[in-house]
């Protein structure tokens, strides 16, 4: 099993449009053979003080794959591949997380 943290930075004031798109993807990837898990998450305003400062214009999105070719396989799916252009205009940045349990 794997999982994956992607971090994904929008352009200023797109974060709603963005996950109006995501959310459509959704239930295609969890149809995905291997998806264990796969979902958006946005920052939460809390008193800890471990945490990072909030941030207004990241989707996180927690992922959790069988393997590494289920990974593979996912990126590279027709519906992720019309996913992209559809986002492009409001993500500055991706940044992935492929992480093992210890």
């Amino acid at each position: 099993m794997i999982h994956v943290i992607a971090t994904i930075e929008l352009t200023d004031g797109a974060r709603d449009a963005f996950l109006a798109e995501f959310r459509k993807l959704v239930p295609l990837v969890k149809a995905e053979a291997g998806c264990l898990e796969y979902g958006p998450t946005i920052d939460v305003v809390t008193e800890i003080g471990a945490q990072i400062p909030m941030r207004e214009n990241v989707v996180t999105v927690v992922e959790q794959w069988a393997d590494l070719p289920a990974l593979k396989a996912h990126l590279v799916a027709p519906h992720m591949v019309d996913y992209r252009p559809r986002v492009k205009h409001l993500v500055k940045s991706t940044v992935l997380q492929i992480l093992k349990p210890a």
